[in-house]
């Protein structure tokens, strides 16, 4: 089984770093050998042939979501393409465009799902806000719970030697 999480945004946009610090923050555990950490920045199309074949796809990212700053959100399966109708963060026409090339090419991922975060700003900063900061906890334990659920036990480095 091939999964890939994928962290997208721009660190040049204060909360839109979130899905960025997320992979940098997943680095701290063992993760099997099957998951694959992937910074997507904010790429587009260049994301095509990592995700060819996947899985299990698990988006971590700022979302705009019209919920309240630091809420947090999980999409899946059929939600995915809905939500992302609708232009979610600065980079957002690229996933949606992976996603459907994946489709048409017929290597959509097996499984989706999407962990993000509503954003309180995206003032040019390379810094986030305190309160989407302090959500990267909650967010690298939602991705490790996605990771559980699928059979997967990623404990901390320190913790697994």
């Amino acid at each position: 089984m091939r999964v890939v999480v994928l962290g997208i945004g721009n660190v040049l946009l204060g909360d839109e770093a979130v899905g960025v610090r997320v992979i940098e923050a997943l680095q701290d555990y063992a993760l099997p050998p099957e998951v694959e950490l992937v910074d997507g920045g904010t790429c587009g199309m260049e994301l095509f042939d990592q995700l060819i074949d996947v899985d299990l796809l698990i988006v971590v990212d700022a979302l705009l979501a019209g919920k309240k700053p630091g809420e947090m959100v999980r999409l899946a399966g059929a939600e995915i393409p809905v939500f992302f109708r609708s232009k979610l963060s600065p980079h957002m026409i690229g996933l949606p465009d992976v996603l459907a090339s994946l489709e048409f090419a017929g290597h959509t991922p097996k499984e989706a799902v999407v962990i993000g975060v509503q954003p309180e700003s995206f003032a040019l900063s390379l810094e986030m806000t305190p309160l989407i900061a302090a959500c990267v906890p909650e967010l690298v334990s939602r991705v490790l719970d996605e990771l559980s659920a699928h059979g997967w036990y990623a404990p901390r480095l320190a913790e697994a030697a």
